[in-house]
């Protein structure tokens, strides 16, 4: 009896000792989980707020840049150099080092063209000289190689030359997504590659003098401060400030080195990709292919803000603008393990454009590729306006001349002269229509 006492105690012990180690596992499972779903939490918020901070710093930035006070940035200005001062700073904030002449800056002296078809003259020392001045930050990596990151942050003033404002009254061309926007994403990509990808080395350049006809990034090709044999390849943000409800994004110079197409195609989640292969545009990535340097050239489109007054900060799709920056980012990450990049020569279109005699008044939708020219803003008491076009219509046909595309359309429309007059054929929604335009 005693024996059977004693192994029912134990076994009775046995079950409250399995017992109450169950419990301690349980509790103990208990609070691992609270520690894990906490560190979840917090690194999501930590996520979160570190994607909050970075865009409300590309906000910072373009409104910085956009504001009256900066009068527009227009080359030799006191906006232009606030605006440089300002990007300096930035620069010496994210720990960039010094890489222009005098500090970070390059500065630039020249005579403004009489004839849009001639060559600027770099000198100082003569009447009517503008100087300008390029901004240059760089991250020294002691790599192989080096990769340029630029942006444009000159821009019209008052108006001027290259103004599409009609009103007699002076007004501010702030700029916000020409090209505060680009300047914006290149500050926050060197945020992004401060001791990161640290393979390549990378220099950041805000160009001034690009709206007088892409002066800061010819001069800086020409007089550089870095060792230009070494770069592998130019990346150029100008106007990335509007994406549009289907996320179309421009990539300009594809074409350039074989590789980029395989790495825009690979890190693309999200755009809707309008590629073109060539090197040649009208910004500042022409200089360095020029160069025998491939280049990319990023580019949301044109709008009815373009070189007007209104192009002001409180119209910019920043979360576009960060997207874009990320994505970016991420191409520049998969060169990265990359040797220098092979440079490849693209046609260039700009020598089939044809001269024109007239003008329909109208902005082109540079980002349509579907067929046609779409018209993205007509402007008052023009032809295009006076025929009753409108924005949104497709241009088919302008006279005899099919138009299948942009190049179709300058093509055709180089074909008459002031006083002529000739139908245009548009498609508007579902319907053909049938318009009679005089030049």
């Amino acid at each position: 009896m005693l024996k059977k006492r004693t192994s029912s105690n134990d076994k009775a012990l046995n079950f409250i000792s399995l017992f109450l180690i169950r419990i301690f596992e349980a509790k103990i499972t208990f609070i691992i989980m609270r520690i894990f779903l906490i560190l979840f939490f917090l690194a999501s918020f930590i996520s979160c707020s570190n994607e909050g901070i970075e865009q409300s710093m590309i906000k910072a930035d373009v409104t910085f840049l956009a504001d009256d006070q900066l009068e527009g940035r227009q080359t030799g200005t006191q906006g232009e150099i606030k605006a440089a001062a300002y990007i300096a700073n930035r620069f010496k904030k994210l720990g960039l080092t010094e890489k222009g002449t005098d500090g970070f800056y390059q500065e630039f002296s020249f005579v403004p063209k009489t004839d849009p078809h001639s060559e600027v003259e770099f000198t100082k020392n003569k009447d009517g000289t503008i100087t300008g001045r390029n901004v240059v930050g760089f991250i020294n990596n002691n790599a192989t190689n080096t990769i340029v990151i630029g942006a444009h942050f000159d821009h019209l003033g008052y108006g001027g030359d290259g103004s599409l404002y009609r009103d007699s009254v002076k007004a501010i061309h702030n700029g916000a997504d020409d090209n505060a926007s680009g300047t914006a994403v290149m500050l926050d990509l060197a945020r992004k590659l401060k001791d990161k990808n640290i393979q390549n080395n990378y220099i950041f350049i805000a160009f001034s003098g690009e709206e007088m006809g892409l002066l800061g990034s010819n001069y800086f090709v020409k007089n550089p401060t870095i060792n230009t044999k070494a770069v592998s390849y130019m990346i150029n943000m100008d106007m990335v400030g509007k994406m549009n409800a289907d996320s179309t994004l421009a990539v300009y110079g594809v074409g350039t080195s074989p590789r980029f197409k395989q790495a825009l195609t690979a890190n693309n989640q999200f755009f809707k990709l309008v590629e073109n292969e060539s090197g040649i545009g009208p910004s500042d990535h022409t200089s360095f292919y020029l160069g025998d340097v491939p280049v990319l050239h990023f580019f949301t489109g044109q709008h009815s803000d373009y070189h007007k007054p209104s192009d002001d900060a409180d119209k910019v799709n920043f979360d576009g603008v960060k997207e874009i920056s990320d994505y970016i980012f991420s191409i520049i990450s998969d060169l990265n393990d990359d040797k220098k990049l092979v440079f490849k020569k693209t046609k260039n279109e700009t020598e089939e454009v044809p001269s024109f005699k007239v003008s329909l008044g109208v902005m082109p939708d540079y980002m349509f590729n579907k067929g046609g020219m779409r018209i993205d803003a007509v402007t008052q008491d023009r032809p295009a306006y006076k025929a009753g076009l409108i924005k949104g219509d497709i241009v088919i046909k302008l006279g005899e001349y099919d138009v299948e595309d942009m190049m179709g359309y300058m093509k055709a429309l180089s074909k008459f002269k002031s006083g002529d007059s000739t139908s245009v054929i548009v498609k508007r929604d579902q319907d053909t229509i049938q318009k009679k335009v005089a030049f």
